[in-house]
């Protein structure tokens, strides 16, 4: 039986109550003494939840019994899945995964990223050997078969036979840079600052941060920079930060289709035609232009001027734009120069900062917007009372290490477009973890 440290002891008993550290003493918790109950080290040695596991096997297979062929089935799928893994996982196991696999295989696909590995293994476009790989990378066989090991391991190759792999969908999908390029950015200049969340509070009495310049990023990586500036400042991570928003928002239900919100209706109709210089739609820290020609694409007849606004460092990454599009340098906390447009638009801008600072950019738009005319859409995570999609609540804890911000429930939106002067007309969602967009008026 393995051994368990106890109390200072070296025993076979699993049963054994742990309340100190290794030396006996009672000022550290291992299993430790949970309202005054100590929890038996074997809880951590069973399954999460068995009972549940017959039940929500069969839901799998009611819902699986049939072609899958729609998003809405497949998600139900995806998180019944994920609860019957976590029914079946031990706490000792989900732990191990928490804090050794997911770590180790993140950075070995970061690895794999800027390395060209998985690049490499799709020109060659069938199952290759890890000395082959070697020898197109100039790279050790040794150090590639221990990373390819356990990227397999994790379910993220496929293992053909002893350092044999072939990619599947995933890895493939790795190659595209808006996929992959995430891999270093994030794990160079994100998780450091969520993985330092426990020093932070425990330094600051577990308030929540707020001050933008001396959050978990400044703490942790040393920098005074926000964390716009911090990406830029340390190349590639800055045009990886792009691609990486890129991917975000790919395959996931556009406010611009049909079925969401009402384009036509809301937005086209009512627009003014009888000026040529009208703004249609004016995007507000637009990046590089991703949404602006999605919706060029998606409703090329709509009229009037379409213009894309962010600073000069990041437009100039631009590589190609279309023409239909404006591109205008511009920094959001000075005067709107784009007045009475039909609508100002901002994706994933506001969740970036604090309230104080939202109200410097959002008085701006107002002053611009033509009363009874002017829309502002927001389109960003809404986080409902109860059932928030973990994808959400994932995003809200990085914005409070990166931003000292967060991402707001209706009440917070509520509570910050009122003080603006805005009103808001309708939310338009289309279910879990799919971004809303909050169509407000001047109030």
């Amino acid at each position: 039986m393995a051994s368990v440290i106890t109390n200072g002891n070296v025993n076979g008993d699993v049963k054994s109550h742990v309340n100190g550290d290794v030396n006996g003493n009672a000022n550290g918790h291992t299993n430790g003494d949970v309202n005054g109950h100590t929890v038996d080290v074997s809880v951590a040695l069973r399954a999460a939840d068995l009972k549940a596991a017959p039940g929500l096997a069969r839901e799998i297979a009611d819902l699986g019994s049939g072609p899958v062929e729609d998003d809405e089935t497949r998600l139900k799928l995806l998180k019944k899945a994920r609860s019957l893994v976590q029914a079946l996982e031990t706490p000792r196991e989900t732990m191990i995964k928490h804090l050794w696999a997911q770590p180790a295989v993140s950075s070995a696909l970061s690895v794999g990223v800027e390395s060209g590995l998985f690049v490499e293994m799709v020109k060659k476009g069938r199952p290759v050997t890890v000395e082959e790989l070697a020898e197109s990378l100039k790279a050790s066989p040794l150090l590639l078969a221990r990373l390819l090991r356990h990227i397999a391991a994790m379910g993220y190759l496929k293992e053909i036979g002893e350092d044999v792999y072939e990619p599947n969908n995933f890895t493939k999908s790795l190659t595209i840079p808006i996929i992959g390029d995430g891999y270093p950015c994030i794990l160079g200049s994100c998780i450091p600052a969520v993985a330092s969340l426990t020093e932070y509070f425990l330094e600051h009495g577990y308030e929540p941060p707020s001050d933008p310049r001396a959050g978990p990023l400044q703490v942790r990586c040393k920098t005074d920079l926000n964390f716009f500036e911090y990406v830029q400042a340390n190349p590639p991570w800055g045009q990886y930060f792009n691609h990486h928003m890129g991917g975000y928002r790919q395959g996931r239900p556009s406010w611009m289709d049909d079925g969401f919100f009402p384009v036509q209706e809301r937005l086209i109709d009512g627009a003014d035609t009888s000026d040529p210089d009208a703004a249609l739609l004016v995007d507000i820290g637009g990046s590089i232009g991703h949404d602006l020609d999605e919706f060029r694409r998606k409703h090329p007849d709509a009229p009037g001027r379409l213009v894309l606004q962010d600073l000069d460092r990041v437009l100039d990454q631009i590589v190609d734009l279309h023409p239909r599009i404006e591109r205008m340098p511009y920094d959001f906390h000075t005067e709107q120069p784009v007045k009475g447009a039909r609508a100002y638009y901002m994706h994933s801008v506001l969740h970036d900062w604090t309230d104080d600072v939202c109200d410097s950019i959002l008085a701006r738009v107002t002053a611009a917007m033509k009363p009874g005319y002017s829309k502002l859409l927001i389109n960003e995570n809404v986080i409902p009372g109860t059932g928030a999609d973990w994808q959400a609540t994932a995003l809200d804890l990085v914005m409070l290490s990166l931003f000292t911000s967060k991402e707001r429930t209706e009440a917070d939106w509520r509570r910050l477009l009122g003080k603006a002067g805005l009103k808001i007309v309708n939310i338009w969602g289309k279910g879990e973890g799919v971004e809303s967009l909050i169509e407000c008026e001047l109030a």
